[in-house]
């Protein structure tokens, strides 16, 4: 489990100042993947006390723009984060409940697909989202 002092390391390491709402943020988001604006917001105020949701929107613009957090938005989903960031992982999207887990690539480097044609683009990444129901959702606790 990270620590305080791993968080003011990566920020560090990251050039973004240390501050507690940035601590908060990134320990709240290493908590909850997959968590989304709103829940970081409470959290981080039960961390904090009084901060105000523009320095929450602030602190994940930051730490995303810095790559410590990445932002995803499943279809019909608002954005949720998570810090599991650089390596080669989709998600699998319940469709009745809305739950989220990661699911590593089955095969190959990152991008895991390749695109039948480029378009003249440099890919560097591909986004997978599987969708189904959860085993709570479609009664059963097969996987």
């Amino acid at each position: 489990m990270a620590t305080s002092s791993d968080f003011e390391q990566m920020l560090r390491e990251s050039a973004l100042r240390v501050t507690s709402p940035r601590l908060a943020v990134l320990s709240v988001v290493h908590r909850n993947p997959h968590a989304d604006t709103e829940s970081i917001i409470d959290l981080v105020r039960g961390e904090l006390g009084a901060v105000s949701v523009q320095a929450v929107y602030d602190v994940l613009k930051a730490l995303t723009g810095a790559g410590l957090v990445r932002r995803i938005q499943p279809q019909g989903s608002v954005a949720r984060y998570e810090t599991r960031v650089g390596d080669n992982h989709h998600h699998v999207v319940c469709r009745s409940c809305g739950a989220i887990a990661d699911v590593d690539c089955a095969v190959g480097h990152a991008p895991c697909l390749t695109a039948s044609t480029d378009h003249g683009f440099a890919i560097d990444e591909a986004e997978v989202v599987y969708w189904g129901l959860c085993a709570d959702c479609s009664g059963s606790h097969s996987s």
